[in-house]
């Protein structure tokens, strides 16, 4: 195999996969929402995600969209996108949820998934990190938006777990008074997703160093003066 650099080649090492201290914290969790309006589905079925993941035994954070700029409209020293880029690099896991607009995402949604760069100063705010996608629907059940949710993940050298969470007619779904996710198999959904997420941050987290360690990452730092 003449074009394989056989040095850098990392052949499965099992015994990497226990590591060797673990994280004694809770499970940090970054929640995004999709929407600005007063009566935000998204945000409400967040915050019903934050109730469970605080039950589960996890730390949830929500990072609030309002003010953030526009990609590129501004630099990255703007507060809110710091704010976002720090939440993120605090973040062993993360809870996206979307309104489907159009067949998609939002654009409030992608907005801050765009403020995020593959790589910051040399650390990934979001690779290797565990996450979970839900969206919510005006009208009859569909999955447009966790699909391109499930993609951007992807892109973003996240896990996602398999299950994921679809909200039809999201305006019948929610208490008028305290905007609580009513009872029923919609809510027992969230709980399943919720309690994957954490299920698979707590497997993940302290093995991600060594799960995300790439072939030509090694290689292109090999090519810098003295392998920096």
């Amino acid at each position: 195999m003449p074009a394989l650099r056989r040095e850098l080649l990392a052949l499965p090492d099992p015994a990497r996969l226990e590591p060797a201290q673990r994280a004694g914290h809770p499970p940090r969790i970054l929640l995004l929402y999709g929407s600005l309006r007063e009566r935000s589905y998204s945000r409400l079925l967040i915050e019903e995600a934050a109730r469970l993941l605080h039950v589960l035994g996890a730390e949830a954070r929500i990072f609030d969209p309002r003010e953030l700029p526009v990609v590129g409209s501004v630099g990255p020293d703007h507060p809110k996108v710091q704010e976002l880029r720090a939440l993120s690099l605090w973040s062993e896991g993360q809870v996206w949820c979307s309104p489907e607009m159009h067949g998609a995402v939002t654009g409030v949604f992608k907005n801050q998934i765009d403020w995020l760069p593959l790589e910051l100063g040399g650390l990934r705010p979001t690779q290797g990190r565990t996450l979970a996608v839900m969206q919510v629907s005006g009208g009859s059940q569909s999955f447009n938006a966790v699909n391109t949710l499930r993609l951007l993940g992807r892109w973003m050298r996240m896990v996602t777990v398999p299950n994921q969470s679809s909200i039809p007619k999201a305006y019948e779904q929610f208490d008028d008074d305290d905007g609580r996710l009513r009872p029923g198999p919609l809510y027992d959904r969230v709980v399943d997703v919720m309690e994957e997420l954490v299920r698979f941050t707590w497997l993940l987290r302290d093995r991600a160093d060594y799960l995300v360690d790439r072939y030509s990452e090694r290689i292109a730092a090999s090519s810098l003066p003295n392998g920096m």
